[in-house]
């Protein structure tokens, strides 16, 4: 076979490889993301590929759920840092609100998945660049006497984190809509992080 030949015969293998991954990735992204425990044939099927190709790609389970867990957290610090923190931090923290829950709802499960295959040093890894972004403008709320200072840091980013994750059971149970999550969210976590004698603010 002529050399031009073999050449564009690699570079289309090349081109399929690399939609198999996009597919593969964008598949278990959403088979993740409903149901952590979901299996590989799933993903697959709905990937539109063969065991032998998603094999071939990801060579384990854990392998295929860090790409996936890597793309998200990127995707999601995109995300983040298009939030703007300006102004009153309390109206800050109602967007960053209202964009966490959104990523929060899209990924679903995605986030138990991780943890259950990767190591905790992996999953504290692609939680860094997130909880520095609420730190930073919890210490400038804290700064201007918006936040109270009577807790630790790592507690608020705590109850933000849990509150969030709450707010996402409760939607899977069907105590609250996707719709409804992001008010409640902003008016439990600005409830517990106003100092004490101060007024609530209603947004």
């Amino acid at each position: 076979m002529p050399a031009g030949q073999l050449g564009q015969k690699a570079t289309a293998k090349r081109a399929d490889a690399r939609k198999n991954i996009a597919a593969i990735i964008e598949a278990a992204t959403v088979c993740l993301a409903r149901d952590p425990d979901v299996s590989m044939n799933e993903i697959a099927k709905t990937a539109g590929v063969g065991r032998v190709t998603l094999y071939g790609h990801f060579e384990s389970r854990a392998t295929l759920i860090a790409a996936v867990v890597d793309r998200a957290m990127q995707q999601t610090d995109a995300a983040l840092e298009a939030v703007d923190l300006n102004g009153d931090p309390r109206e800050a923290l109602a967007r960053l609100v209202e964009t966490s829950w959104r990523l929060t709802d899209r990924y679903g499960a995605l986030v138990v998945a991780g943890e259950q295959a990767l190591p905790p040093a992996q999953v504290r890894e692609a939680h860094r660049g997130p909880i520095a972004r609420w730190e930073r403008l919890l210490r400038r709320g804290r700064r201007e006497g918006c936040f109270r200072k009577d807790m630790s840091l790592t507690w608020q980013v705590t109850l933000i984190q849990s509150t969030i994750h709450g707010a996402a059971g409760a939607v899977l149970r069907d105590e609250i809509t996707p719709a409804q999550a992001p008010a409640l969210i902003r008016d439990t976590v600005l409830a517990a992080l106003t100092p004490p004698g101060s007024t609530v603010p209603k947004m």
